[in-house]
């Protein structure tokens, strides 16, 4: 399949319709008067499962027929697609085998438990996830979900892109983070599809920088040992998601821990609303200086809402 289009993305937001929240877009006087921009955040932490992660899990198992749903679905994820990908296939009642490592948080094991899943657990590491994926795909004849490097995952993420711009018309930019770059590859081909003159800026911690590498060096960098509080963005960009983000990408900014932190804490404060720190990468940009908005319309995705209450940023000694 060739890169996938605003059409794609579309017929994909039918699909998931019936499942998904249509989530709200909310803005803060308080933050527009510290960044000085008027800044819309599309509030993916009321979604389903905390998480926009929910849209392309539904995509991807709608898209299956009889026979292949029968079979169940299978991925390797330690958080917010696993428990996406086992409620997805809870509404075909389908079999979800979710391999997580035996260190996943146990907020996320107990969702993905929730939904009905199988959990095969293993070591904390690429390798032993996929091995272990492996052979429970072997054992089982599930199907694989990719996380993020799925043409079907990226136009469900790609969804969110459309209603935030539906509702707000054209934007001068839209920033958005990047980990495996599912949610940024769908979001690029939205924006640039309805409004070819909006900038699409991707946000990437500084300790997770595999991203901005890949994007400037012209091949995909790996993600090595990431140390970033930002634990969705932990992934290294996919063969299917780097060309997308290089084509619809203007640029992609590096924020420090202390303004992951800081956006973070703000949005909780003024906006009353919980975020994961991933989520607050992008205003973390925009706080550091990173991108300009100064009288300009911005989009921010937010990402998620899924923290563990017990390890705040702002308590944890650094």
């Amino acid at each position: 399949m060739n890169i996938p289009n605003l059409n794609d993305i579309q017929k994909a937001a039918e699909i998931i319709k019936p499942y998904i929240h249509k989530t709200p877009i909310l803005s803060s006087n308080a933050i527009n008067k510290i960044t000085g921009g008027e800044i819309y955040f599309k509030c993916e932490n009321f979604q389903k499962v905390g998480a926009f992660k929910i849209r392309g899990a539904v995509n991807a198992v709608f898209s299956l027929n009889e026979k292949e749903i029968k079979r169940g679905v299978a991925t390797h994820s330690s958080g917010n697609h696993a428990a996406a990908l086992a409620l997805a296939a809870s509404y075909r009642g389908a079999k979800a085998y979710i391999v997580m490592p035996e260190t996943a948080p146990e907020i996320k094991i107990k969702a993905v438990r929730g939904y009905g899943a199988e959990i095969t657990f293993c070591k904390p590491t690429l390798k032993a996830r996929e091995d272990t994926l492996k052979k429970v795909v072997e054992k089982t004849g599930a199907i694989f979900i990719h996380p993020y490097n799925d043409y079907r995952i990226i136009c469900g993420q790609g969804t969110a892109a459309i209603e935030l711009l539906n509702e707000t018309g054209k934007l001068d930019l839209v920033i958005v983070p990047v980990g495996g770059g599912g949610l940024a590859s769908g979001t690029g081909i939205s924006v640039k599809s309805m409004f070819s003159e909006t900038e699409v800026i991707g946000a990437e911690p500084t300790m997770a920088d595999d991203a901005y590498r890949s994007f400037y060096g012209g091949k995909i960098f790996p993600s090595v040992n990431p140390q970033t509080i930002a634990d969705g963005l932990l992934t290294s960009l996919g063969d299917k998601t780097y060309p997308i983000i290089r084509k619809f990408f203007n640029d992609i900014v590096l924020v420090d821990e202390d303004m992951i932190i800081e956006a973070m804490r703000l949005i909780w404060e003024r906006m009353k609303i919980i975020i994961e720190p991933s989520s607050a990468v992008p205003l973390g940009a925009i706080l550091s200086g990173k991108i300009d908005v100064k009288g300009k319309k911005i989009g921010i995705i937010l990402s998620g809402g899924n923290v563990d209450m017990e390890k705040l940023p702002w308590l944890v000694s650094h």
